[in-house]
């Protein structure tokens, strides 16, 4: 009787391979087929933005691993700077990650449309088509996500694999060409080494790498998750870093930065020029259901952070409601309603121009909430809150302080619009926070919160 609960409670779950998707999916994808455009004009110093990047990532997920292990309630970046600094900073860095986060969903939808275009020209061609499409987008992917998470999880896993086919191909052309040494396939055009350059790149590198806390949000939604978070935390951010790095590499070092800055699908147009236009167009196909796939992933964390902070009185109610399916029906559609717009009000521009300026926004606001949780592991830890001593105690130390050092450099990085426009959208939830302060509803679930393991 016992076993038969156990495993109808687990079916309606999230097992590692589910969550391993889960942040590789999120991490991975419309992001780095139009990155290496928006880093044209870095050079060479955009790879070295990447490896800083990814050093970055790694130190985040470590952080990330040991606040879920000590901390698995759903709602990472609200539990985290909440446990730590309390219920109004916690409210704030939830508040910019779920704007940021259907506002970068946007951006991803966009990029996705980008490679679409590539199959269907018309989309470059017709005033209007590329935002109409991407809004259908976001709501058939609403719609799998209110169906259920178990319908989000496997149509994750299926294109995260699919994803990787394309970067795993790009990666292989660009070491069959190096291995030759054939010195004329690099047509990087020289740039001068500049540490603002790098900081700059790294800035929009990140946004490639924006997801690795992703399992930590629909917590309760996953199968043993004091184990199974960390783990894929780590692993999936260590594959997409590995992935990343050297796929964008290849595209810096093989098309001129001109020619790049001009690109709406680079990937495509390395693969045409080496494969030619039958092997580009099934890239751009791959890129698509990357875009997809990660879209899928990113719309399932945007309706579980609204409905933690609703379940906690700081939110409204109506955020807290769950479909017939037990998804957060409400939280999904309101979220999704809200992007909408974003996208129609932006159609008329080059899609690059859009992207950039989006996720520049978007990543600083990424950035504050990588910074606070950083602190939040100084603090826990050295409050004997996170479970760690000895020499576990004194690497997270030095993790987390090198954590949040690196946030605060990448911020630098983003730029001071970027920064003032950040500051401004956390800004805005305090208005929301004070009022629902103010009446806090009486029908608001008792606290998930509880205290972490001895």
């Amino acid at each position: 009787m016992n076993n038969s609960n156990d495993k109808s409670a687990r079916a309606g779950k999230m097992g590692f391979w589910m969550c391993l998707a889960l942040v590789v999916g999120n991490i991975i994808g419309s992001g780095v087929f139009l990155l290496p455009a928006s880093l044209a004009p870095y050079g060479l110093n955009s790879v070295f933005g990447w490896m800083v990047t990814a050093a970055g990532a790694l130190l985040l997920a470590y952080v990330f691993a040991r606040l879920a292990r000590a901390y698995p309630q759903a709602g990472g970046p609200y539990v985290y700077p909440r446990a730590a600094f309390g219920e109004l900073a916690g409210f704030l860095m939830a508040w910019g990650y779920w704007v940021s986060t259907w506002v970068g969903n946007t951006a991803i939808a966009i990029g996705s449309v980008a490679s679409l275009a590539e199959l269907i020209p018309a989309l470059k061609t017709t005033v209007g088509a590329p935002a109409f499409t991407a809004c259908a987008l976001i709501w058939i992917l609403t719609f799998l996500n209110w169906r259920g998470v178990q319908y989000a999880g496997a149509f994750q896993i299926v294109t995260t694999v699919l994803k990787l086919l394309p970067l795993t191909a790009v990666i292989i052309l660009g070491c069959s060409l190096f291995i030759d040494q054939d010195a004329a396939v690099i047509r990087v055009e020289p740039q001068p080494f500049s540490f603002p350059a790098i900081a700059a790149a790294a800035a929009l590198t990140l946004w490639a790498l924006l997801g690795l806390e992703s399992a930590t949000v629909p917590s309760d939604d996953v199968i043993d998750p004091q184990r199974t978070i960390p783990r894929a935390t780590i692993i999936g951010t260590l594959i997409a870093a590995v992935v990343y790095v050297a796929a964008s590499t290849t595209v810096i070092l093989l098309i001129p930065g001109t020619e790049l800055a001009e690109s709406n699908a680079p990937f495509a147009d390395v693969v045409r020029i080496f494969w030619g236009d039958r092997a580009a167009s099934t890239l751009a196909l791959f890129a698509f259901i990357s875009g997809v796939g990660a879209l899928n992933g990113w719309i399932l964390v945007q309706g579980e952070i609204p409905r933690v902070l609703a379940r906690e009185g700081v939110f409204p109610v109506i955020f807290a409601r769950t479909s017939k399916h037990g998804t957060p029906g409400a939280a999904l559609c309101i979220t999704s309603a809200l992007a909408t717009p974003v996208v129609l009000m932006n159609y008329s521009d080059s899609m690059v121009k859009i992207f950039t300026f989006i996720i520049l926004i978007a990543t600083a606001a990424f950035l504050v909430m990588y910074l606070l949780c950083s602190l939040a592991a100084l603090k826990l830890a050295w409050r004997g809150e996170l479970g760690v001593q000895g020499t576990k105690f004194v690497v997270l130390l030095v993790v987390a302080t090198l954590a949040a050092a690196y946030s605060l450099w990448t911020l630098y990085g983003a730029g001071a619009e970027a920064v003032g426009w950040c500051m401004a959208l956390l800004a805005g939830g305090l208005p929301v926070y004070f009022w629902m302060k103010w009446r806090r509803s009486p029908l608001a679930a008792p606290s998930t919160l509880s205290d972490p393991p001895a």
